[in-house]
């Protein structure tokens, strides 16, 4: 929770702005490739026009010229991207009079910040202006289409050309219906831009902005020369009924419009103003004719529980897996999951937070795994203790614990001579020193081992079924006063397979064993069979001890119980130990093996004779 939070509180205080505005225009550069508009058409004056004129700016004779010659075309429209809020002689009066003869043409003007007059003599509603609307990192990602100015309400190039040539399709501009602050054409409302859509917080949104969905296209128009208007190299149509925006595309001039979301730019990171302005119109016309989508946002509330729901899933993740690499691979796969549906909700028109959703799976990822990591370190010690405590009360309770039983018994029964006494006394003596020497060797073993009775010493490396087999043996010789009734033993355990089973599984198993079978010795009076069996029963495997004894004395539970009431838990198994009729008692525990929805494969026998 904290790193949603934290995160949050970065994306609420703008300190992600970059980050998703990088990731936004990587996507847009990844978008497949779309068609040339040819609705649009740019005729840029390059560097060899600049030189065929013989000066810069450009004289009025020539625009006039160039805009003469376009009229006879018949465009629906034409863009002029060029200032002429002064005369540039010769030929002022025939621009002058063009721009009174034709009412087709827009014009440009500077409103943000200080003022730049359009051209003179063109009307207001031939005038569009040519700003545009920079981000914190330099690239223009929005597009201003209307603002409040001294001069009154002011309308953007792009929205005068698009306005102008959807007349003539009988669509005019009108108020938004779900949002009446937005524009409309038709029934195609245009979203606009907020001050906190996408990666944006906190920015100005004042007059009407859209977001800029650029045409994914090296050449997204037709485009043409100065020169090539002069010269007659293209074709009528390319002009006739279409849109014409004119402007300058030689480098020298630096009318660059900077962005990175446009793939294999010629010039690296940059357009020039007068393609900005191609883009920004073919946006309204694909949009209202062909359907093409607006780039749209989802609300902050939407975007907020987004972040939170992955965040509370990549904690799910950490709390399931528990391992480094698992780990890693959910959260790797997770974050593909997120960035694979920004990349498609992009290409659908939908910018949605995928910065800070990696981000809290990557913070979440690492710090709660390295937390959980510390938890198991830290359990593994406890456990480890525990585990030596048990061990070392196994190895006593079931080494000097069953000699003094020995001595107490016979000694009630003065059955036991003093050389017998002392002798037993002894074995204490070493059997105690024998389980000293063995928890010492246990540090430096990594507990690969384990101890049986006081004499028995087997590596926990061998297969469980052979480790089975020496605990019985060595168990079923041992000096208990019940054992020494025993006529039947049947004693059989089918293999498990290694994957099933940890070194401390092997352990915990082995001495649950030792256990049960130590209980029919000592407590089992008149017993005469007894059967240890290990075997599958599908996917799960049950290590059952019964006898024929006397039974169950005392419904009070043992340490023994209570331990193999543990394993019970741990293995997510079942343990009971309950009596037969007529008489006897048993012992068992079964867990599962693997998945029950495969089951699991029956093994080859393994039975000696003990």
């Amino acid at each position: 929770m904290v790193v949603i939070g934290l995160v949050m509180l970065l994306r609420l205080t703008g300190s992600l702005q970059i980050l998703e505005w990088i990731t936004f225009d990587t996507f847009m550069r990844l978008r497949p490739t779309e068609p040339i508009d040819e609705r649009v058409v740019i005729v840029g004056i390059d560097e060899e026009d600049i030189q065929n004129v013989g000066s810069y700016p450009i004289p009025d004779q020539e625009i006039a010229e160039l805009l003469q010659n376009l009229q006879t075309y018949q465009p629906r429209a034409i863009g002029l991207d060029l200032v002429r809020d002064i005369p540039v002689h010769p030929g002022h009066k025939e621009l002058v009079a063009i721009f009174e003869e034709w009412n087709n043409i827009i014009g440009i003007e500077k409103v943000l910040p200080n003022h730049i007059a359009p051209p003179p003599n063109l009307p207001s509603e031939q005038v569009g202006f040519a700003d545009t609307l920079i981000d914190g990192d330099g690239n223009v990602r929005r597009s201003l289409l209307g603002t409040p100015t001294d001069q009154g309400y002011q309308f953007s190039l792009s929205l005068r050309l698009a306005e102008t040539y959807l007349k003539s399709e009988d669509i005019s501009l009108e108020n938004g219906i779900q949002d009446l602050h937005a524009m409309r054409f038709g029934a195609t409302e245009l979203p606009r831009f907020l001050g906190n859509s996408g990666g944006y917080v906190g920015t100005d949104a004042g007059g009407v902005q859209v977001l800029l969905n650029y045409r994914s296209n090296q050449e997204p128009f037709p485009t043409l020369s100065l020169n090539d208007i002069k010269t007659g190299n293209f074709h009528p149509h390319w002009i006739r009924d279409r849109i014409v925006i004119i402007g300058m595309t030689a480098p020298s001039i630096k009318d660059f419009v900077h962005t990175s979301a446009i793939a294999n730019l010629k010039s690296v990171g940059q357009i020039y103003g007068v393609e900005f302005h191609a883009h920004a119109t073919s946006q309204i016309l694909s949009a209202v004719l062909d359907g093409r989508e607006f780039l749209r946002t989802w609300s902050d509330p939407w975007e907020y529980l987004w972040i939170l729901a992955w965040g509370f899933l990549s904690i799910g993740l950490v709390q399931l897996t528990q391992s480094p690499w698992k780990n890693m691979f959910c959260v790797g796969f997770a974050s593909l999951g997120v960035i694979g549906a920004g990349y498609v909700l992009i290409i659908w028109g939908w910018w949605i937070p995928v910065a800070p959703v990696l981000l809290v799976l990557a913070l979440n990822g690492i710090g709660l795994a390295a937390f959980y990591q510390y938890d198991r370190a830290l359990r593994s010690q406890i456990n480890v203790r525990q585990q030596a405590i048990e061990q070392a009360f196994n190895l006593i309770h079931n080494g000097p614990m069953q000699t003094l039983a020995y001595i107490r018994m016979h000694s009630h029964n003065q059955d036991l001579s003093q050389d017998e006494l002392l002798s037993k006394l002894q074995e204490i003596k070493d059997e105690i020193w024998e389980v000293a020497e063995h928890l010492k060797q246990e540090a430096w073993t990594q507990k690969e081992t384990i101890r049986i009775g006081s004499n028995l010493k087997l590596q926990l490396q061998l297969p469980i079924t052979e480790l089975f087999y020496a605990v019985s043996r060595d168990t079923l010789e041992r000096n208990f006063p019940y054992f020494e009734t025993l006529k039947v033993k049947a004693i059989k355990f089918e293999p498990i397979p290694e994957q099933y089973l940890t070194i401390e599984r092997k352990r915990e198993l082995c001495q649950f064993l030792e256990e049960s079978l130590c209980n029919v010795g000592k407590h089992a009076q008149g017993v005469t069979r007894l059967s240890a069996i290990g075997s599958h029963n599908g996917s799960w495997y049950t290590l059952s001890i019964k006898d024929n004894g006397s039974g169950i004395g005392s419904s009070r539970e043992n340490r023994g119980t209570r331990q193999a009431r543990n394993l019970e838990k741990q293995l997510g198994g079942k343990f009971k130990r309950e009596a037969l009729s007529p008489r006897g008692t048993l012992c068992e525990l079964t867990w599962p093996l693997e998945s029950r929805r495969w089951g699991f494969g029956k093994i080859g026998l393994r039975s000696p004779i003990l």
